[in-house]
């Protein structure tokens, strides 16, 4: 059979049956996410964050990374409600502007942790008539399900009609929170998990070393990627997202002049230690991660061959390259595909049907 017809059987086949529907179970991934997380706290970087963020929209055509703008650390003590006010203008203007073009903005929150003062002030200016500005809130010290439970009651009372819509993200930055993070991931609200790396570390009272709070790739001290405790937090946290269908982001490497390093960092989160997602904090962090998160050509080219013969052949079990595939690698395949498509890279023409405008209005988010 063609290319031809077999891309044909694909968009068909895409009206009554899209691979996220067909291939995501209970542990796919029940979100699709943009692989970077750029958080800014401080006016003039919110300004040029977003705008960051609408050039790569436009340049790539699809959203490659969330902007999270920050008014946990972000904001000054006793100016907590000023912050607030401003983050919310701000986001205000860029969903507007972004509303003019193709790909709309993805902007998200984070507000004070659920036992601080500013926590429910946060949530009632920022959520409070303007639910739908934000893709997602994060919640910073999630300590416990009680946490996340108290969190999505407070976003939904403040959302009124949006009851139930807005996903919650969970920043993890304790041992007791690490040890409940299968139970966090477990929410039907919570869309991601992220480390706190920083605040993990200070936790143990100097029994971990401040090295461990660094990458250092020819270090002899260890470090976020080699210390025994930090790195087993790191993979209870990715396993529960998981188990669970979520998202793992994985946190902050505060090296940013050496892109080399940035990207050496990204590619042993996502390949070794299972992470889609991951923190920036500077803009130069950006491609490195988008290039170290994203398959390769030739991981494109096998993943869109295999999935145009599934959707051919109505996602029954398939002969490609002398090699049975059938759902369960699908899915893996998919996935591929999927990231690709979050991070920028050219997809072949029989899979772009899948991505396009169609698909969405097909029924997929």
């Amino acid at each position: 059979m063609s290319a031809t017809c077999n891309s044909a059987k694909v968009a068909s086949g895409m009206r009554s049956a899209h691979p996220r529907e067909v291939l995501l179970g209970a542990q796919g991934v029940s979100g699709v996410l943009p692989v970077c997380d750029h958080y800014s706290g401080v006016e003039a970087r919110m300004r040029k964050s977003l705008q960051l963020q609408a050039d790569l929209s436009a340049h790539y055509g699809t959203c490659v990374m969330d902007v999270t703008l920050d008014c946990e650390d972000g904001a000054p003590v006793g100016g907590e409600h000023d912050h607030a006010q401003m983050v919310l203008a701000l986001a205000k203007d860029a969903q507007a502007k972004s509303l003019r073009s193709s790909v709309p903005a993805r902007i998200a929150v984070r507000v004070h942790p659920v036992d601080h003062p500013a926590f429910e002030s946060d949530v009632a200016t920022l959520v409070g008539g303007a639910a739908s500005l934000w893709c997602h809130v994060m919640i910073p010290k999630v300590e416990s399900l009680a946490d996340v439970q108290r969190a999505a009651a407070a976003v939904d009372a403040a959302a009124h009609g949006a009851k139930g819509v807005l996903p919650l993200h969970a920043l993890i930055e304790s041992p007791a929170a690490v040890h409940r993070a299968f139970d966090i991931a477990a929410h039907p609200r919570v869309q991601s998990l992220s480390f706190g790396l920083m605040d993990f570390v200070s936790a143990h009272g100097g029994a971990i070393p401040a090295s461990a709070m660094s990458f250092q790739p020819a270090g002899s001290e260890p470090d976020q990627f080699s210390h025994p405790l930090v790195l087993r937090a790191k993979l209870a946290i990715a396993s529960a997202c998981h188990a669970h269908g979520k998202v793992p982001s994985h946190c902050v490497v505060t090296e940013f002049k050496d892109p080399a390093v940035m990207a050496a960092a990204a590619r042993k989160a996502a390949r070794e230690l299972g992470f889609t997602r991951m923190w920036s904090i500077h803009p130069d962090q950006i491609a490195p991660i988008l290039q170290a998160m994203a398959p390769s050509d030739a991981e494109i080219e096998q993943s869109a061959r295999i999935i145009e013969a599934a959707g051919a052949a109505q996602w029954a079990p398939v002969s490609v390259a002398g090699q049975l595939h059938d759902r369960a690698s699908y899915r893996y395949f998919w996935q591929v595909l999927e990231r690709a498509h979050q991070t920028g890279r050219a997809l072949p023409s029989s899979m772009q049907a899948y991505f396009s405008a169609a698909g969405v209005a097909a029924g997929v988010a």
